[in-house]
């Protein structure tokens, strides 16, 4: 449905009442667009956004019921109303009508059908949108949004403006075929009952042809089989359509996927491979990594450790005080014989210490 509301029921009416009226004559048209002084549909006070959404939206609605399946009478009408539409919006510059590439050769087989059942009004309108260039030409029939899943509402279809596809099948069936070709023996037989000659008709009652039921039988099968060309064709470009979409999102997913799993690949490669180099200072603490098969172990192992090794830091402290006091003592018995003086620590009281002179011999 239109997201304008009242603007497909519009449509519809106007539609509708072309329909009643049993033509496909542009008089009768712009007769029911003037009565419903159709061209205020772009009135109001709305802004140049807004305007340019409207119109885009009322000639989408319009252009739908361009297309098959609808009736011939209907697709004449919508493109009269396109026509009046396009030449009445307020848009500057004007809103193109949207057409499907896939479509176009259904329009131009359409073009070729009103010229040659001469309704030259139909065509000259036709050419007059082609000449002004109201077409865009697109690769979709709506517009698509890159990576972004909406799903697309199907247009719903009025059954009154449908094409009677089985109107032929249903007027000429087999058993009406059978008494047309019962009544057709029975009126030859009458024409010779009242002739001069008994054996044959005489030409002045001859007012039907005598064929006359076969060539109908035969018109009709070249009926049916054009129906069913026109709908295998149309059911097969409806079928590849659907496998293309689904193609594309498959190799969509499948794209979204290796992309994913490279950048994973790529950040384990970088983590497990990168080795930060230690200082000098620091070089005896440098642990070498190990694969990411065994970084569980490692981690274990670490933690151990540490707790291990606390216990023996705190004797190497002790050990390391020790000796620091026995070397200070051997310094200060190693300087008395230098004789330099000791500078003591802080917490003892200070004062210098001199050696005896020595006396001149």
């Amino acid at each position: 449905m239109s997201a304008v509301p009242g603007l497909q029921a519009d449509c519809e009416e106007l539609l509708g009442a072309f329909q009643e009226a049993d033509t496909v004559r542009f008089e009768r048209f712009a007769e029911l667009w003037r009565e419903r002084r159709f061209h205020t549909i772009f009135y109001g006070r709305i802004r140049a956004l807004e305007r340019n959404k409207l119109t885009k939206k009322t000639l989408e609605v319009a252009q739908q019921y361009f297309l098959p399946p609808y009736a011939f009478q209907i697709r004449v009408g919508a493109l009269y109303l396109l026509y009046g539409l396009y030449s009445t919006q307020l848009c500057q510059p004007k809103q193109k009508i949207r057409i499907a590439l896939k479509d176009w050769p259904e329009i131009r087989r359409f073009q070729q059908d009103l010229i040659n059942s001469q309704h030259y009004d139909a065509a000259y309108i036709f050419r007059t949108l082609r000449l002004a260039r109201a077409f865009h030409f697109t690769a979709m029939p709506k517009l698509l949004n890159y990576r972004t899943k909406k799903k697309i509402q199907e247009n719903e279809f009025k059954e009154e403006f449908k094409e009677p596809s089985n109107r032929v099948n249903s007027l000429i069936t087999n058993d009406v075929l059978e008494e047309l070709m019962n009544i057709h023996d029975h009126y030859q037989k009458m024409k010779c009952v009242i002739s001069a000659d008994k054996s044959r008709p005489d030409k002045a009652l001859s007012l039907i042809k005598d064929d006359f039921v076969s060539t109908l039988k035969h018109i009709t099968l070249e009926h049916q089989e054009w129906q069913q060309n026109r709908m295998k064709l149309f059911l097969n470009a409806k079928e590849t359509d659907e496998m293309l979409n689904k193609k594309e999102e498959g190799n969509l997913l499948e794209s979204e996927g290796s992309e994913r799993a490279n950048a994973l690949a790529r950040i384990k490669y970088k983590s497990y491979s990168a080795v930060v180099e230690a200082s000098k200072s620091r070089r005896h603490r440098q642990v070498k990594l190990e694969s990411s098969e065994s970084g569980s172990n490692y981690g274990k192992s670490l933690s151990r450790s540490k707790k291990a090794s606390r216990r023996p830091q705190l004797a190497r402290k002790r050990d390391s005080l020790g000796i620091k006091g026995e070397m200070q003592v051997g310094k200060e018995t190693v300087t008395q014989h230098i004789g330099m003086p000791i500078i003591t620590e802080e917490n003892s009281d200070e004062e210098e210490v001199s050696l005896p002179k020595r006396r001149r011999c």
